[in-house]
């Protein structure tokens, strides 16, 4: 069975690469649980900082795969619920590891695609990249990507994009916070490894703390999160990597003797 996706090591950064460009790296079952074991494979890994993801091919991802769709659509509801359960794990699995996970997008994001770029903290998106949730158009339904998108862009952006299933260029995805960042075509892996080379510096723990609170507020009222942030203060504070940041920090301000 031909692997779906390749790992690689950078260093402290872990890339892992959608591996089926003439399928436009569309999604399958395969795809999703190959995601899942390289997901927990840099997790575990004490080396790797941050997790890189991205794509072979002229497109980052075209969705389902039509054709395993077209071939299973005579399956009953569990097999159905299995597959769904598979990619929605993926999803999961990306907000809950305590590493960043940054996402770079070239050519088309569509549907299950863009859902998963849009589950990553960081998404770069080429400029001419397209993102798009087109599933009613087919009679289908963005189901468990809503739950990020109305996270992302707000009710009004998320409903104009998965009731009209329209593409939108980079740029307004980037308008409508689908995407972190737009990247001009002509430093695109540069800035993409200048950003990942950036992060990758960074104590591991003050990135897992960060990440942490960061989505953790989500379920918290106002005055939880302030609550929360007080505790997750107190955690970093009490790290060996913060303490040697101040210590060096007051040693290069000391005047000379």
């Amino acid at each position: 069975m031909t692997a779906r996706i390749r790992l690689l090591r950078d260093g402290a950064i872990g890339r892992i690469i959608l591996a089926r460009p003439e399928k436009r790296n569309a999604l399958d079952r395969q795809t999703a649980d190959e995601l899942f074991a390289a997901l927990a494979q840099f997790e575990s890994d004490p080396a790797c900082r941050v997790i890189h993801l991205g794509a072979e091919g002229e497109d980052f991802c075209a969705g389902a795969d039509l054709g395993e769709l077209a071939r299973d659509a005579g399956a009953g509801s569990d097999a159905h619920r299995a597959d769904a359960e598979a990619l929605g794990r993926v999803l999961l699995a990306i907000r809950a590891l305590m590493k960043p996970v940054v996402c770079t997008v070239r050519g088309r994001a569509i549907a299950g695609g863009a859902g998963l770029a849009l589950a990553c903290d960081l998404v770069l998106a080429h400029e001419g990249a397209e993102l798009g949730f087109p599933e009613v158009r087919l009679g289908f339904v963005p189901a468990m990507l809503m739950t990020m998108l109305r996270r992302a862009v707000g009710e009004k952006h998320a409903a104009d994009l998965v009731l009209t299933g329209r593409i939108v260029s980079a740029e307004e995805a980037e308008h409508v916070g689908l995407v972190s960042r737009v990247v001009p075509a002509a430093s695109f892996d540069e800035e993409i490894n200048a950003t990942l080379e950036q992060i990758s510096r960074s104590p591991a723990t003050a990135l897992a703390l960060t990440k942490w609170l960061f989505y953790k507020l989500d379920s918290l009222s106002f005055e939880d999160g302030i609550a929360a942030g007080v505790v997750t203060n107190v955690e970093a504070r009490g790290t060996d990597d913060f303490k040697a940041a101040v210590l060096r920090f007051t040693d290069n301000r000391r005047p000379p003797e």
